[in-house]
């Protein structure tokens, strides 16, 4: 007879709910921690932002939501789903391909009703600690803390068998370094705190109102295009720093007022910006469209898991670590692989192991696979796209009893750049998606 563990889960963003639904599938016991009062905070839109812009402060108040209100979505709504639970368009919903952030938030709330996982989630649980205290028999401590009053917390702590910790990674900014940048007199903050483009009209900066403003934006992905997009109408000027070979000095396609350069050289006490391009701007803002990092500041492993140059280790697989194998994992670490079937196919292969069906590899093999794929990624210098293909299909091995995704479904994701490029910021609604899908299935 199998042993129904008591587990508990960290989050309950899509991972969480997906993971717990796996869990549930197994007959496991599941205890799901949200910090917030509703599944997924990042999808639900919150018009506040954190004390500390920059999000550099440890003590400052945080605002788990990243979300400014226009947001849509950067992937088709084809492959935002799990393989048995599609992401329709339904009546009186978002009918784009790339919905907006409401989209996702009604997708998340019906998945976890028609599962019915609502019932194993504690709302308004803060996690605050998670410790291994007996080794042999495998007891995690979860403490977990609920507001009381706007001054008083009630903290709670509760015994598990395992622990599988599906936070996400949006709460965490990661900030720019350059040289001037603390000593900079401008404002300066993370997209993580961006809302809409109207917190900056008529801004007053050191009791002068500046308007239109102009303004710096580091970073080429989705937030900082975006944000692009929707600021250079307020703005005066829109400079946009980014890395790679192929940034220079040069004026923004369909942007009158919009340049991209190189990477910031230096920030100047006068207000100035050097980029690496030798121009120089004299800015009212900069944010920071930089990413975020992993943050577990909850989790007390005495340096058994650790975070190093945003990399989560040692962990077999990207989920577990091979000497806390298998009582506590990570579900959606790996960013360069299809998200949602990833985090489901990870969320299965931890539920089986945990269930007894599926068994792991001893802890020195564990080890030994954990050393070796960091010595290739040293030598790619990276975590390359044909790694990523290898360690969704490396899941499939470990999950025999289930059909893998349509191909169309990850030629897809590793096309998005190529199709971002041809069809330029519009991308999202000058795609067919549809008929790419269906001239790729019929050329498979």
């Amino acid at each position: 007879m199998r042993h129904s563990y008591k587990v508990a889960v960290v989050g309950s963003g899509f991972a969480g709910l997906v993971t717990a639904r796996e869990l549930k599938r197994e007959a496991l016991l599941v205890t799901v921690f949200e910090n917030a009062n509703h599944v997924d905070s990042i999808w639900l839109f919150n018009s506040r932002v954190d004390t500390d812009l920059l999000g550099l402060d440890p003590n400052r108040e945080i605002v788990h939501s990243s979300l400014y209100r226009s947001l849509r979505v950067n992937l088709p709504r084809q492959i935002m789903c799990f393989m048995d639970y599609s992401f329709m368009k339904k009546e009186c919903g978002d009918p784009r391909t790339f919905p907006g952030h409401e989209e996702v938030l009604k997708f998340l709330e019906d998945f976890a009703r028609d599962f019915r996982l609502m019932e194993l989630i504690r709302f308004g649980h803060e996690v605050v600690r998670v410790e291994l205290t007996d080794e042999a028999r495998h007891k995690w401590v979860v403490e977990s803390r609920t507001r009381e009053t706007e001054s008083r917390w009630e903290s709670k702590e509760e015994v598990f068998e395992a622990v599988v910790i599906c936070n996400g990674k949006h709460t965490e900014p990661k900030i720019v370094e350059f040289p001037g940048r603390d000593a900079w007199p401008g404002l300066q903050m993370h997209s993580h705190s961006y809302r809409t483009p109207e917190q900056f009209e008529n801004k007053v900066f050191d009791h002068i109102q500046v308007q239109p403003i102009c303004m710096v934006l580091i970073g080429n992905g989705s937030s900082a295009n975006d944000i692009l997009k929707e600021i250079s109408p307020l703005a005066s000027q829109v400079h946009q720093a980014i890395r790679g070979p192929g940034s220079q000095l040069k004026r923004l396609e369909n942007h009158d007022n919009a340049w991209q350069h190189s990477m910031i050289e230096c920030a100047r006490k006068d207000g100035k910006v050097v980029f690496q391009d030798g121009s120089i701007v004299d800015p009212d803002v900069i944010i920071h469209c930089t990413g975020y990092k992993f943050h577990f500041p909850f989790l007390r492993s005495n340096g058994t898991v650790t975070v190093d140059d945003n990399r989560v280790g040692p962990l077999y697989k990207h989920v577990f670590p091979p000497s806390l194998a298998p009582w506590l994992s990570f579900v959606a670490l790996p960013y360069k692989a299809v998200p949602y079937i990833v985090m489901e196919l990870q969320g299965k292969w931890v539920a089986k192991v945990l269930s007894g069906k599926v068994k792991l590899p001893t802890q020195a093999e564990m080890a030994d696979s954990v050393e070796e794929l960091y010595r290739l990624m040293e030598k790619r210098q990276g975590f390359s796209i044909s790694k990523a293909k290898s360690l969704f299909h490396c899941l499939f091995a470990y999950i025999l009893d289930i059909r893998p995704p349509e191909r169309w479904k990850e030629i897809m994701f590793f096309s998005m750049e190529k199709i971002k490029s041809y069809y330029g910021e519009k991308y999202r609604d000058a795609w067919d998606v549809d008929k790419w899908i269906q001239e790729v299935d019929c050329s498979n």
